[in-house]
């Protein structure tokens, strides 16, 4: 492997190693919230709370990212970028953006 490809996995593991922790914090301290800003089922809330540190080390090692973008619509990637409008409609648009997150992650569930 290259030295680029090993940094790459590197990073992928960090990722990884940060999202599995700051998702066990969120469920442990705000399980409602947690599973809406996670986007994730009570079940996967379960299983991540319920990982011990060796567990949390041995998952986040692998090659494979385990967080993933939720915004795949370019409305709302427009609407976060605030592509196309002005400063002062910054928040309007966040807003409307989370709203539709918010839609999808309801229809989800």
């Amino acid at each position: 492997m290259s030295s680029q490809t090993d940094q790459i996995l590197n990073e992928i593991r960090e990722a990884n190693l940060s999202y599995l922790m700051l998702a066990q914090h969120l469920i442990r301290s705000d399980r409602p919230q947690a599973l809406f800003r996670l986007g994730i089922s009570e079940e996967s809330a379960d299983m991540i709370a319920a990982l011990s540190p060796a567990q949390l080390l041995k998952i986040a090692s692998g090659s494979t990212l385990l967080c993933r973008l939720r915004v795949d619509d370019e409305l709302v990637w427009r609407l976060l970028t605030n592509h196309g409008k002005p400063e002062s409609h910054l928040a309007t648009s966040r807003l409307h953006a989370s709203l539709l997150m918010a839609g999808r992650h309801q229809e989800a569930a």
